[in-house]
Order: C-alpha cells, then sequence, then structure tokens
C-alpha cells in the first residue's frame, strides 16, 4: 500500500443510519457443546467507538464469542443485544475476517465485486479500495495466485467494502510476515479512525499494545478482565492475565 493510495473515507461512506447497533452488551452468555459448557456466564458492554483486543491462551474461547456476536452461532442461554436492533438486521452491518482467507475462485477484482453487489454498493468504488489495500495492480489475477499477506490483505478488502458498522477479526495477521502485518495494522487502524467498530482476537501482544483502547481477557471460556488497554499492559488484575502477559504457560 503506498502512501499515495486513497484512505478508506474517501471512496467508503457508511450510509446514515437512524439506529447504530452499538452499543454492545452481553449477559449471562453461556454456550454448551452437548454436556460440555465451554462458554460461561459471559457479561460484556462494549461502546460505540474504538478497538477491543480480545486475548487469552489457545481454548480460552474467543473465536466460539466472536461466531455467537456475529450470529454464526447461538447461545444455548443468555442474551447478545445490539443497540435496540431486531437480530435480523444486524449481521448485514457487521463483517469477519478469519485467521485463513476465505476467498472466491475468481479474479481479486470479482471477490470485491460479489461483496459490493452483495450489499447493493456500487461497483465504482472497487478500484478504490483494492488502490488503498495495495492490490489494484493485481485486480485481474486469480485470487488463488495471491500470498498469504495479499489475500488476508484481500479479505480485509472485500470486509470493508460493505460499509461495516462493525469489524471482527480473528487472528488475522497471524503466520504472516512483518510487512505484512504492518500493512494489515494499518488499514484497521483506518478503518478504527473513520468510526468503524473494531473487535480484533490476537495472540500478538506487541500487536494489541500498539493498536487496543481496551482489552478482553479470556481464559477457561470465561472473561477473566476487561479493562482498558491503559491499565490492562502495566496492571493486569488477574493472575492468569498477568502470566499470559510474562510469558509464562497458563494452566
Amino acid at each position: 500500500m503506498s502512501d499515495t493510495a486513497l484512505t478508506l473515507s474517501a471512496f467508503l461512506s457508511r450510509p446514515a443510519k437512524t439506529t447504530s447497533i452499538l452499543p454492545l452488551s452481553v449477559r449471562d452468555l453461556v454456550l454448551n457443546f452437548g454436556e460440555t459448557t465451554v462458554l460461561r456466564g459471559l457479561d460484556l458492554d462494549l461502546g460505540p467507538t474504538g478497538c477491543t483486543m480480545v486475548m487469552g491462551q489457545n481454548g480460552s474461547g474467543k473465536s466460539l464469542f466472536l461466531k455467537l456476536l456475529h450470529g454464526l452461532m447461538q447461545p444455548t442461554s443468555g442474551q447478545i443485544r445490539w443497540g435496540e436492533n431486531p437480530a435480523e438486521k444486524v449481521t448485514a452491518r457487521q463483517a469477519l475476517v478469519f485467521q485463513k482467507p476465505v476467498l472466491l475462485r475468481r479474479s481479486v477484482a470479482a471477490n470485491i465485486d460479489f461483496a459490493l453487489k452483495a450489499r447493493g454498493k456500487e461497483r465504482t468504488r472497487r478500484d478504490g479500495i483494492l488502490d488503498h489495500v495495495g492490490l489494484l495492480d493485481k485486480a485481474g489475477q486469480p485470487a488463488r495466485l495471491l500470498s498469504g499477506g495479499e489475500a488476508q490483505r484481500l479479505a480485509l478488502a472485500r470486509a470493508l467494502a460493505t460499509d461495516p458498522e462493525v469489524l471482527f477479526l480473528d487472528e488475522p495477521t497471524a503466520s504472516l510476515d512483518p510487512a505484512s502485518v504492518l500493512m494489515i495494522e494499518r488499514i484497521v487502524g483506518d478503518a478504527r479512525a473513520r468510526g468503524v467498530r473494531i473487535i480484533f482476537i490476537t495472540h500478538d501482544i506487541g500487536q494489541a499494545r500498539r493498536m487496543a483502547d481496551d482489552v478482553v481477557f479470556m481464559h477457561g471460556g470465561r472473561i477473566i478482565e476487561h479493562s482498558p488497554a491503559s491499565e490492562f499492559f502495566p496492571d493486569p488484575k488477574s493472575d492468569v492475565a498477568r502470566d499470559y502477559l510474562n510469558g509464562k504457560l497458563v494452566v
């Protein structure tokens, strides 16, 4: 992505909405798989702006929690409330990018066209967003030929092309080289600056320090801490979070 690439606000203009899907309120959320409880008693409140980093070791329930928030799974019990909106109207105003990009077996440009058409957006914005993520010169290339970092940038561009109010990111920079990580962080940071609410899972403590406004720390299917980043990193309130930040094995 060059310094001359368009800023996100130059070609994306989320239409005015009478009712935001934020804030988010989660109350006593439980998820069972058969006889096993994998998420238990989750409570969380998130405001309308900023970047929330969700942290914790593998198996703590982070990805399952994101899928519940995005409506890809239904909880066993509890409540997820997005503003005052009916559940069926929320998902279309959100986007999710996974750790492994899920791309159409079409050209780079066609991946963006598909997202724009699905949400009733103008195709004239396609080149702008591809330029923003540094992929305009690869517009006619099959998406399957992209490198790992390029593929993730395309997945992110496709998500942002839908003008989401909330963007979920599930370890989008895992296994990427430092240059690719930096590009993804710049794109996400630009989206945050123009008002997209970011909820971002990461294991990268350095990345979390760079990007977080607040941190949700999960362990054993529970939310152990939720606090501003300025408080969490220098002084976590729980032993398990402190051990995690210090690189100790957490059981």
